[in-house]
């Protein structure tokens, strides 16, 4: 990695994943994938890359499944050396990020959802800063539950004052949200499995070895999962870009 003009690390490799179904978001994904979906003007897998080149990154590589013919296309729009990792059978989010390893090189790389909506690339840049490649296997953006826009569940993780990372088995809400954004070390898919697999398998692997970390998003972020969700944020987002 290269070093920053404040002596932090800068990143210059990260995925997109935009192979997925988009199941939720039918009929809309019947013919479109979920990342070309327009908000406010520009879709989800243009923001993701927009967001990574406001901070530098040169090699960026995108999955491909559902549709892949459109995304492929819009892609090279994009950017034409932009790789494309396309997958015959879909590998789920840990699975597809193994098989493009290759191409990610050997030092920590940027992973991005291609279907979320977030503002403040600069939390990028903050991740960059607070990378710690001794201790950390994975370090993944988050939001405290009550600002993450349009989400369901009941949380995802508990973060101890020095960024730890763990879960909790319960009903109660749990406080942060993972926003589908994270920079992570190649080593966390050493053994990992073959074929499709959840990248939560290695981060349940990393909080046992206790380096699985995570930073607090400033900005905002919206789950657009169904036509409803669209309807209802994508003129929050564009007031917010105004």
């Amino acid at each position: 990695m290269v070093s920053g003009l404040w002596g932090y690390k800068m990143i210059k490799s990260a995925m997109i994943l935009a192979a997925g179904l988009g199941l939720r978001m039918r009929p809309l994904t019947n013919y479109l994938p979920k990342p070309l979906i327009s908000v406010a003007g520009k879709s989800m897998l243009e923001r993701a890359f927009n967001h990574l080149k406001s901070i530098g990154v040169s090699k960026i590589v995108v999955n491909t499944h559902h549709l892949a013919p459109l995304v492929e296309q819009k892609v090279k729009e994009l950017d034409s050396t932009i790789l494309i990792s396309h997958e015959e059978i879909l590998l789920e989010t840990g699975g597809g990020i193994k098989k493009a390893l290759p191409w990610l090189g050997n030092e920590a790389f940027f992973i991005l959802n291609g279907d979320n909506v977030w503002s403040h690339p600069e939390s990028l840049t903050h991740m960059e800063k607070v990378w710690d490649e001794a201790k950390m296997d994975a370090l993944l953006l988050l939001i405290p539950h009550e600002k993450a826009h349009g989400y369901e569940g009941k949380g995802d993780f508990l973060m101890s004052k020095e960024g730890r990372l763990s879960r909790l088995n319960q009903t109660s809400l749990i406080p942060f949200v993972y926003i589908g954004v994270q920079l992570a070390s190649p080593r966390l898919f050493q053994h990992a499995p073959e074929g499709p697999f959840s990248l939560n398998l290695l981060w349940d692997r990393a909080i046992q070895d206790g380096r699985l970390f995570g930073y607090i998003h400033q900005g905002e972020c919206f789950h657009i999962s169904t036509p409803a969700d669209l309807q209802k944020y994508e003129p929050i987002v564009a007031n917010l870009e105004r």
